[in-house]
């Protein structure tokens, strides 16, 4: 759940960055998706740390 949420916050923000930039369609598509799997992994990594610190 930790990973899906980070996605979904990391697509609105490269969405809304290419927005502030002026960007088309695409180039919001196109943030969008990269700034949701780089949050994406990083969720991912955190979610692994903790269950690995819960799980002690």
């Amino acid at each position: 759940m930790i990973a899906l949420g980070l996605a979904l916050i990391g697509a609105i923000i490269g969405g809304l960055t290419a927005r502030k930039r002026g960007g088309n369609r695409k180039d919001i598509a196109q943030y969008a998706a990269g700034y949701g799997f780089a949050f994406l992994i990083v969720g991912m990594i955190a979610t692994v740390l903790l269950d690995r610190a819960l799980s002690l």
